[in-house]
């Protein structure tokens, strides 16, 4: 084979791979990921207004205790997306009283999130057991969240797993890595397409006809 049928391979080869990486970051960029822009004060000071946060999307059996969720549910917040913290999943006891932490099966939780160090707000003193498939959510802001609290009298307060959307990104390392993984797969993609061009220029100036040699005889 030939330097330049090498050159050529060479370029298919990287071009094709790049583009097929690309391609496969990007749509997992489009389909694994989404961003939104806090509108409240809910979830002040660990996302204040107006702060762009990203999420990965999740199913309803991967939230966990702690992670901050965007969920949508048709009978509250005029069915808009809203950001809260899961405090209980299905089968945990959650109960207050006022001024005091937060506890889960009779464990005070560890809240350095919370405005104000103020784990309780102003709400009333509750004490309920999360409905299987169903989670307990709080905002951040205790003294100015509309969270489970203030819905008691439905299901405790909770919402469906099913209604969540997202889960907020701590760890940007999984996001920053198919962004890079993008960028690489486009530059590849255009370093094999110069490679072949350069190769079909070659080629072509090699099968142009040379000019005769002159004669030597001048008049």
């Amino acid at each position: 084979m030939t330097g330049r049928r090498r050159s050529r391979l060479a370029g298919r080869i990287l071009g094709a791979a790049g583009l097929t990486a690309a391609m496969g970051a990007i749509a997992l960029l489009g389909t694994g990921y989404t961003t939104a822009t806090v509108n409240g004060d809910s979830m002040d000071p660990t996302y204040p207004r107006g702060d762009r946060v990203f999420f990965e999307r999740i199913d309803a059996d991967e939230v966990r205790r702690g992670d901050v969720v965007l969920h949508r549910t048709e009978d509250r917040y005029e069915n808009r997306p809203v950001l809260r913290r899961v405090i209980g999943t299905g089968g945990d006891h959650v109960r207050q009283s006022p001024g005091g932490p937060v506890t889960v099966n009779g464990s005070p939780l560890t809240e350095p999130y919370v405005k104000d160090g103020d784990p309780s707000g102003a709400a009333p003193a509750y004490d309920v057991v999360v409905p299987e498939g169903r989670l307990f959510l709080l905002g951040d802001h205790r003294a100015n969240s509309n969270d489970s609290r203030f819905s008691l009298s439905a299901q405790s307060g909770t919402v469906a797993a099913t209604t969540v959307q997202a889960r907020a990104l701590d760890d940007h390392t999984g996001l920053l890595l198919l962004v890079l993984t993008a960028l690489f797969g486009l530059l590849g993609t255009a370093g094999g397409l110069a490679m072949e061009i350069a190769s079909q220029v070659t080629r072509r100036a090699s099968r142009s006809p040379h000019p005769p040699a002159p004669s030597g005889r001048v008049r």
